[in-house]
């Protein structure tokens, strides 16, 4: 069960998430300004915004590996009070993201919103479409700068460097291209690659996204052998994209979404590399699995109608 809007009215009752022929798409996101040191326009030309303290506001689900994204940029870059943040709750039906209360959840503070469509609704009265997060939101304008999230990372690793952001660079200008080739690889077979997988409803769509996966995944353990880091010996954005997916993969992804040829604790690098990075204590703080766990078994009743969230496993790092 969920919804979607269609000409600024909330809709509920939409089943499934694959097309007719059983295969899932992601829709694309639709809000793609920039925020900049100093309003100018973003790297491809797009319109920009200036970065300022106390104007921008981050909008996420602990349970949701693109939102995980963002958060863990955030905490690198230093800018948690530049950028404040709100959590929705784990549980995600007919009114979508919501703010109900529960463990861990921040309310909104700025438009006082019960759901996450409802700050799409403010932005765009004749909104249509997903009402995902995150959602990178502007007080001042009341409304959505940017809602993709390989792109806020990108915004949070640049705008706010005049305004005290910490200095490391998380996409160096030497290795972009690069990490432009291992993110494509990554996106399409493994983050995008799990629910193309899970989601599938037919077993040739299910087996034509399982096989890349785990090539891909088989791809990367051997990229990391004896490596710490997927492109150019340091942290970059590359390892933040691929890590939100690993962290979920054995606790959701194996059981949940049928990923279950290997576990990620079968791959010894990949494993490695997960925990080393998990174990870091700024990442380590933005990792909530109880939400994680309890998104994914209790909001998919078509994949598990039971609603039971699974004991393990316990995921150990530090």
């Amino acid at each position: 069960m969920g919804g979607y809007l269609k000409n600024g009215e909330w809709r509920t009752g939409e089943e499934g998430f694959a097309d007719d022929d059983g295969s899932f798409h992601r829709t694309t996101s639709d809000y793609r300004d920039w925020i900049t040191p100093d309003g100018s326009p973003g790297p491809d030309g797009q319109d920009a915004v200036k970065a300022e303290p106390d104007r921008f506001h981050l909008y996420v689900s602990y349970a949701c590996p693109w939102a995980h994204r963002a958060l863990i940029t955030r905490r690198l870059k230093g800018i948690e009070e530049m950028i404040p943040v709100s959590v929705t709750h784990w549980l995600m039906r007919e009114r979508g993201w919501t703010f109900d209360d529960g463990p861990g959840v921040v309310p909104d503070p700025n438009e006082n919103a019960a759901t996450v469509h409802e700050l799409y609704q403010i932005a765009d009265p004749n909104v249509s479409g997903k009402a995902t997060v995150p959602v990178l939101w502007d007080k001042r304008e009341r409304r959505i700068v940017n809602n993709e999230s390989s792109e806020i990372i990108r915004i949070f690793n640049t705008a706010f460097a005049d305004l005290g952001a910490n200095a490391i660079d998380l996409y160096p200008a030497a290795h972009r291209e690069e990490i432009d080739a291992v993110n494509e690889r990554v996106y399409e077979d493994v983050n995008n690659g799990v629910y193309k997988s899970g989601f599938a409803t037919t077993q040739e769509a299910y087996e034509k996204e399982v096989e890349p996966l785990f090539d891909t995944l088989h791809w990367l353990e051997a990229r990391l052998e004896g490596k710490d880091f997927l492109v150019g010996g340091r942290l970059t954005e590359a390892d933040i994209r691929l890590l939100t997916t690993l962290l979920r993969f054995d606790a959701v992804y194996y059981s949940h979404f049928k990923c279950n040829r290997k576990r990620i604790a079968d791959l010894p690098n990949l494993h490695r590399y997960m925990l080393t990075l998990a174990g870091r204590d700024e990442i380590a703080e933005t990792i909530h699995m109880d939400h994680a766990k309890r998104h994914y078994y209790q909001s998919h009743t078509s994949i598990n109608p039971t609603q039971i969230v699974p004991v393990g496993p316990e995921l150990r790092f530090g």
